[in-house]
């Protein structure tokens, strides 16, 4: 089966099982200052997973793109990549171990057709957190999984929650044991570096993870222990791109028909095949350039801030990678959104270049790599790649250090302006939230229905709202923008929640300007009669609970889109409740 296969396959598997399709959260998360990227299935799911009722049921399934810049530098070999498509189905309080385990053997076995010889299970062997798992493996050994096939291990490969294992979770964060399926490559030889023996979670390539069933049932109290959750939950996650490899018996994931496209074009304009020292190289590009016209696709532009910078990194260490295929950099040989961004590295490739080939090695040190980084944009990586002709070795913990050092002076310098004076971090981002309906209800009526909002950006020291619009705006413009916000405020207007039929919803008059497909059951916010949209929350229960709202900036962020920036001055004695 080919990858779209694999995924149309899966989604109705489970549909038959009862669950419904969810559409994808967006790759670049809205309203989420916690992260940058969407990096699992399960993110936009984290207020349901902890009781809230999710409008499409209790039995949920998706398929979902991923990234993950930490893996950047491990993409070279057979199987990381830093951009995914994670096939996820969920069990809100309603099926668990039993039904998820079972399930997932069937889909395996029976509709991938996957030898049951060749799959292995893992279990978590218990902690303080959490017991033993001995139900999953009972219910493995039912399935007839044989007891060589069954491994306990410890919280670090078989535990899961966004913050690692139990001691490393902060107070709130859910979290819960895993159970994991790999496949076995028997054409690839156990590399005795890795260990003696092999098993399923050695690094040698010669089995594959293709499926984490984790069972979210415990949260992080605040003096260390872990409380049930009021709903035990199944989140499975299986990558599209590993599932292929198993499905096809392809050990090496960029031979699979995801990437051989790429990997095709690379060995035309390079004239060089995908074997030896060229693999790593092709690997880095196909897997960088893939994640790059995702974001892309999305309306993200390089840049040296926040999601932009990531992009900018993957788009030039790509070019990097292919310049040192080919010897030289063209940026015709790259699909032509990315020509633009290629074509300005290549004239700051060179200027790095002739800096780092006249400067004497004995003053190419991590300050040096920093100007470069400051000046030019070179990541550290990549400066790190071009040094290795010198046998320089620079140290990244240095490095590091003078970049937080220069983050944190940054941040001083504007932290005037972003003085919010509540301590509670939950309650005062659910204000943010609230206000950034507000705001966008009062730009459309200040400045016309053509305003719709382009993205938002929410700490608990500011709100950042991205929206359309063709100039400027005056300052009379923005006083009376602030003015109806402050006003809607203090009227205290009523914040209610409805689940309603995506058409019901949007036929009411419901905003909904985001670029992902909606449901077929949505979250209506409406505040008073002032703003209608679909929405995730979380809000406050009135607007009086917000305080007042001061908008501090206004700016231009690409032709046609304007940027607001808003403080919450006023504290309230009433307490934020989310709803």
């Amino acid at each position: 089966m080919d990858s779209n296969q694999i995924r149309q396959a899966y989604l109705e598997f489970f549909k038959t099982k009862g669950h419904a399709v969810i559409p994808a959260a967006p790759l670049v998360p809205q309203d989420d200052p916690t992260t940058l990227f969407t990096s699992s299935g399960m993110q936009q799911l984290i207020p349901y997973l902890k009781g809230e009722t999710h409008p499409m049921g209790k039995r949920l399934v998706d398929s979902q793109p991923c990234f993950r810049a930490e893996d950047i530098l491990e993409v070279g070999d057979n199987r990381h990549t830093t951009y995914f498509e994670m096939l996820g189905n969920w069990s809100l309080g309603d099926y668990f171990k039993a039904e998820q385990l079972v399930w997932f053997w069937e889909f395996l076995t029976q509709v991938l057709n996957l030898d049951p010889n060749r799959l292995y299970v893992s279990i978590f062997i218990g902690s303080s957190a959490a017991p033993k798992d001995t139900e999953s493996y009972k219910i493995w050994q039912k399935l007839g999984v044989p007891e060589d096939h069954l491994f306990y291990y410890p919280a670090e490969k078989n535990w899961w929650s966004r913050s690692g294992t139990p001691e490393n979770m902060p107070p709130g964060e859910i979290g819960g044991p895993d159970s994991e399926v790999f496949f076995e490559f028997t054409q690839v030889k156990h590399d005795p570096k890795f260990g003696p023996k092999c098993h399923p979670n050695c690094d040698c390539g010669r089995f594959l993870e293709i499926g984490n069933s984790v069972f979210i049932q415990y949260e992080k109290q605040p003096q260390g222990t872990f409380r049930p959750l009021p709903q035990k939950n199944v989140d499975f996650g299986g990558g599209l791109e590993r599932l292929t490899a198993a499905s096809q018996d392809q050990p090496d994931i960029f031979k699979t028909d995801i990437f051989q496209p790429m990997i095709q074009h690379l060995e035309i304009v390079t004239g060089k095949k995908y074997q030896g020292l060229n693999r790593p190289a092709m690997r880095v590009i196909s897997d960088h350039l893939r994640a790059a016209k995702a974001m892309i696709d999305e309306g993200l532009e390089p840049s040296n801030k926040q999601q932009g910078y990531i992009l900018r990194r993957l788009i030039r260490r790509s070019a990097v990678k292919m310049r040192d295929l080919k010897g030289d950099l063209n940026p015709a040989d790259f699909p032509a959104i990315f020509q633009p961004e290629i074509s300005k590295f290549k004239s700051t490739l060179t200027k790095g270049l002739n800096l780092i080939n006249k400067t004497p090695a004995e003053k190419i040190n991590e300050a040096f790599a920093f100007n470069l980084f400051q000046t030019y944009g070179f990541p550290f990586e990549i400066t790190q790649e071009i040094l290795k002709e010198k046998q320089i070795v620079l140290d990244s913990v240095k490095f590091s250090q003078l970049l937080k050092q220069h983050s944190d002076q940054s941040r001083i310098a504007s932290a005037g302006m972003f003085k919010s004076g509540l301590a509670d971090h939950s309650e005062i981002v659910t204000k943010y939230h609230t206000a950034t309906h507000l705001l966008h209800a009062a730009l459309r009526k200040i400045l016309g229905n053509h305003v719709h909002q382009a993205g938002s950006n929410i700490t608990s020291d500011r709100l950042r709202f991205d929206f359309t619009h063709h100039q400027p705006l005056t300052q009379t413009q923005v006083q009376k923008i602030e003015s109806l916000v402050n006003q809607k405020i203090k009227a205290d207007l009523p914040v209610t929640k409805t689940i309603m039929a995506k058409e019901a919803a949007l036929k009411s008059g419901a905003l909904a300007f985001f670029k992902q497909t909606y449901p077929e059951q949505v979250s209506v916010y409406s505040i008073g009669n002032f703003s209608r949209e679909l929405c995730g929350g979380p809000h406050v229960s009135s607007t009086g609970e917000i305080g007042g709202v001061k908008i501090i900036k206004e700016e231009s962020v690409g032709t046609g889109k304007r940027r607001l920036y808003a403080v919450i001055e006023n504290g309230t004695k009433k307490p934020a409740h989310q709803i």
